[in-house]
């Protein structure tokens, strides 16, 4: 999947101006959280969504306003009966959207082209924007990154201290924060580590599952033991594919931590049972495997016979993915990608009457 930032960037190498709509606060019931962001070019395209609908097509219209010239606008959005009666957006709240005009200048490539990077490698870091305004208009803002060692890239105008506290504010919170200090509002946002998706298997089911991972945004690893089957052109959408010698050892120079998500869906029972040992042994945040009832059970007992404890299984979804009635590949994927969000977003999911 092509990021925003990645989608950012290459417009900018083309010499094109494009505009950065984030939602700066929210009221109330909203499509979106405060962080939301995407990008406007010229002839209607767009990368990332604030929540669509009405709001999204006023945004977009004050973009390309935009992108003939002027600053920045700071806009306020009433998601009441009034304010978008006729939509499908009856939220009844509000959300405040700021836009910033990027020119394809140097400073704002090196910035969008360090902000991929991270993304790609699994890194992580805070985005920095300054803005200062009159009413809805904008007067100037600056942005940077600040790596997780230290480094600065870009100019924000503030005073060390001042700095120090953006940083302080953005490193203690998974989601932005909004501040004011020295006349400046100021958007921390951090640039998490991705969830990583590692498919145990590259058969029928993790083509679709592979895709759709991508899709919503997770980074996606694929291992199987079969070179015809793992390789970049089945998956081109995987961060990462590898053959595997055996089963064994699937991990092996890779981190997978609490941010890991394992779906094993190899080619049989022997092969699900000695990626599931493994698995158990990570502290990945979800464990996913596919099969039967019968199967699942079978392959219980002869973990717990092996040294597991109750309390590792009890880890592990089987049979895998929300309970859909799903039968196809397709099907199957989406059952699986829907019970990965679940755990992702930390949705406690209804039980069945």
């Amino acid at each position: 999947m092509t990021t925003l930032a990645q989608t950012a960037l290459q417009w900018l190498n083309r010499g094109e101006a494009l505009v950065l709509a984030k939602i700066a606060g929210r009221q109330g019931s909203t499509p979106r959280a405060a962080g939301t962001q995407m990008v406007v070019a010229r002839g209607g395209r767009i990368a990332g969504t604030i929540g669509g609908g009405l709001l999204e097509a006023r945004v977009m219209a004050q973009c390309h306003a935009l992108l003939g010239g002027g600053g920045g606008r700071w806009l306020s959005f009433d998601l009441s009966f009034t304010e978008v009666a006729g939509s499908d957006m009856i939220c009844g709240g509000g959300l405040e959207v700021v836009l910033l005009p990027m020119a394809p200048t140097a400073e704002n490539i090196a910035l969008f082209e360090r902000w991929g990077r991270l993304e790609a490698a699994g890194g992580e870091g805070l985005l920095i924007f300054a803005v200062r305004r009159e009413g809805q208009a904008i007067s100037s803002w600056h942005c940077a990154l600040a790596e997780s060692d230290g480094r600065l890239l870009g100019r924000l105008p503030l005073s060390a201290a001042a700095l120090e506290a953006a940083l302080q504010s953005g490193r203690d919170s998974a989601v932005m924060q909004t501040l004011h200090l020295e006349d400046c509002d100021l958007f921390v946002e951090p640039i998490r580590k991705p969830k990583t998706a590692f498919l145990l298997g590259a058969g029928h089911v993790a083509l679709p599952t592979a895709h759709m991972a991508a899709l919503v945004g997770f980074r996606v690893v694929v291992l199987d033991d079969r070179e015809a089957f793992a390789n970049a052109a089945r998956f081109p959408e995987a961060h990462a594919v590898r053959v595997l010698a055996d089963f064994e050892h699937p991990f092996e120079g890779l981190q997978v931590d609490r941010d890991g998500f394992i779906v094993i869906v190899t080619r049989g029972h022997l092969h699900d049972k000695t990626a599931l040992a493994q698995a158990l042994k990570t502290d990945a945040a979800y464990i996913g495997m596919i099969g039967s009832r019968r199967k699942r059970d079978q392959i219980f007992k002869r973990l717990l016979a092996e040294g597991f404890s109750e309390a590792d299984l009890r880890r592990v979804h089987s049979p895998i993915g929300l309970n859909i009635g799903a039968e196809t590949p397709e099907e199957i994927a989406v059952s699986i990608v829907a019970e990965m969000i679940a755990k992702k977003r930390s949705v406690k999911l209804k039980e069945e009457s």
